[in-house]
């Protein structure tokens, strides 16, 4: 082999597979007609998971997500936002941005996907919930005041009609900088590895 044949080969074995891939709109992702306002700071790229502590893809997605928001660069800024598409959603909704208001949430975030889908708890069954509530050291009714409170209440409506600005027709789903939507899929990861690369080539891009 050449020693220009064995650079090249060298340089290809360095590419990442994620830029190798061939991504296309359409089939992989979706380009929203109406760009979204994004919440991450300035100069940053904003990744948003849209999910569902009842949706079990959600849940076998978890571990993965973890692991990839562990590598992700600086530049990138990382939100989960409940989606909402039922009253039930809503409730669940809301306890997310409970968790949040008390500062447990990132404590408790996988804890919950565990005992809906391994234990089989239901966030509708007073009783049991407020049973798990307080194994986690949490006080029923002060949680329950937090769900109901105005602050947590609006964030569960905004969070619905994000799910629908963003035309979210299922979960999990991704976001990439208010403008792409990744639906769910074994590559769905990697998806977004492309574009966070495509808008990252694009300085101009991230407002």
């Amino acid at each position: 082999m050449s020693r220009w044949l064995r650079t090249l080969f060298a340089v290809f074995l360095l590419v990442p597979l994620v830029a190798l891939a061939q991504f296309r709109a359409g089939d992989d992702y979706v380009v929203l007609e109406v760009p979204q306002a994004v919440e991450a700071s300035k100069g940053k790229i904003e990744v948003v998971e849209f999910f569902w502590y009842g949706c079990i893809h959600c849940y076998n997605l978890e571990p993965l997500l973890e692991q990839w928001i562990k590598r992700l660069k600086p530049d990138v800024q990382f939100r989960r936002i409940p989606a909402v598409f039922s009253p039930r959603w809503g409730r669940d909704a809301a306890i997310f941005y409970a968790m949040e208001a008390l500062g447990v949430q990132e404590k408790l975030h996988r804890p919950l996907f565990d005992a809906i889908h391994r234990d089989h708890l239901n966030t509708e069954q007073g009783e049991a919930f407020n049973e798990w509530l307080a194994k986690q050291g949490l006080e029923a009714r002060k949680f329950e005041e937090t769900v109901k409170s105005f602050s947590v209440q609006s964030k569960a409506r905004r969070a619905a009609q994000l799910s629908v600005s963003y035309r979210i027709d299922g979960t999990p789903a991704l976001a990439v900088h208010g403008r792409y939507t990744i639906p769910a899929s074994q590559r769905m990861l990697g998806v977004a590895d492309y574009l966070i690369g495509t808008l990252r080539s694009n300085p101009g891009a991230i407002r």
